[in-house]
């Protein structure tokens, strides 16, 4: 009987942002074969990753490895929560949230140096109105921005940014009844994001102070904000300083019931669906197995190819205000221009 331990790769060859054809002879080339089993699967069909994770969890797999973006990466990872079968990740996605937050390595032949390693932690995972997610959970405009996402056709941060700075500043805030151990609250807010993980995907860090280990989730309300708050709420994201805006409140829970005037759109691990009035969150402690950077801690920041534009753009922003007079139409001018300053420093 063989004392190699069995990994399975699930290439989506049609999720994320690059082509997987120089992937497989990678893998040969740099998995140790007398260690382990290597099982190469494509997925063919809309939940396919799905059913083979759920196969090899049953037949006691050691690893199953999701080759594709954020999308495979929840999906491969669903069935093997409260399993002894490992989750592996190469990121070849657009956000790769949880690669980054782990600090697995965005370059494929790391990646796979890092399954090669097999080093395996155990890690939280979270659950909204049945779905699990690893990342991060929304409504509000964070659920709005991912049904946009979804539909833009074409991915990355560029893509998000433009849709945020586009469709922001028309979104309406809604009212939501929070309730958890510690009572209830109604807040307006444009937006509420449950984080697992520190970050939605691109380094943009909602919850900066977030871990995958201590059991709680790390509730953010963003409040209502005007066109000038916009910019600066929107580089706070990125540059991990979210925590410091007085618009943001933040708590850490268990577990949370939401309730909403009007059902509407939520989203896990931005994936976005349409939902009902009642929204209850939840964190499963150490619930599934991943196979980990060794030379790596969770929580610390990747290189940021938008952060560069943010930076050089946000250091004038204040003066930007003050000059900014108090009619309402030179302002909206004011804010068009610098939008179209933002979008082209990130396009560049």
């Amino acid at each position: 009987m063989s004392n190699k331990k069995r990994i399975v790769f699930i290439i989506n060859p049609i999720s994320g942002t690059q082509k997987k054809d120089d992937i497989p002879p990678l893998i040969g080339e740099l998995m140790d074969a007398e260690k382990y089993d290597i099982e190469l699967r494509r997925t063919e069909y809309a939940g396919h990753a799905a059913e083979i994770a759920r196969q090899c969890a049953a037949e006691g797999a050691d690893v199953v490895v999701a080759v594709g973006g954020d999308g495979t990466v929840n999906e491969v990872a669903r069935p093997l929560t409260h399993t002894e079968t490992a989750l592996g990740i190469i990121p070849c996605g657009s956000g790769n949230g949880l690669a980054r937050h782990l600090r697995i390595p965005l370059d494929v032949r790391k990646a796979i140096q890092i399954i090669n390693s097999c080093q395996i932690e155990q890690f939280d995972y979270g659950i909204i109105n049945d779905l699990p997610f690893f990342c991060t959970c929304g409504m509000g405009f964070d659920a709005f921005i991912s049904l946009k996402f979804a539909e833009a056709g074409k991915r990355g941060p560029i893509t998000y940014v433009e849709n945020v700075l586009k469709e922001g500043l028309k979104y309406k805030p809604e009212t939501y009844e929070i309730i958890d151990d510690s009572g209830s609250a109604r807040y307006k807010a444009f937006l509420i994001a449950c984080a697992n993980a520190s970050q939605y995907g691109n380094n943009a860090y909602i919850a900066p102070g977030a871990t995958m280990r201590d059991g709680l989730m790390d509730v953010i309300i963003m409040e209502p904000f005007d066109a000038l708050e916009a910019p600066q709420i929107a580089a706070d994201l990125f540059m991990k300083t979210l925590g410091n805006n007085s618009k943001i409140k933040t708590f850490r829970t268990e577990r949370i019931h939401i309730h909403r005037q009007e059902p509407g759109a939520i989203h896990y691990d931005g994936d976005p669906i349409m939902t009902g009035t009642d929204i209850d969150v939840s964190i499963e402690h150490l619930g599934i197995r991943i196979v980990t950077n060794p030379d790596a801690t969770e929580d610390s920041a990747q290189p940021n190819q938008v952060l560069n534009a943010f930076s050089d753009f946000f250091n004038n922003i204040n003066n930007v205000r003050e000059d900014i007079g108090k009619d309402i139409e030179k302002r909206g001018r004011k804010i068009q221009a610098i939008n179209k300053v933002l979008l082209r420093k990130l396009r560049n």
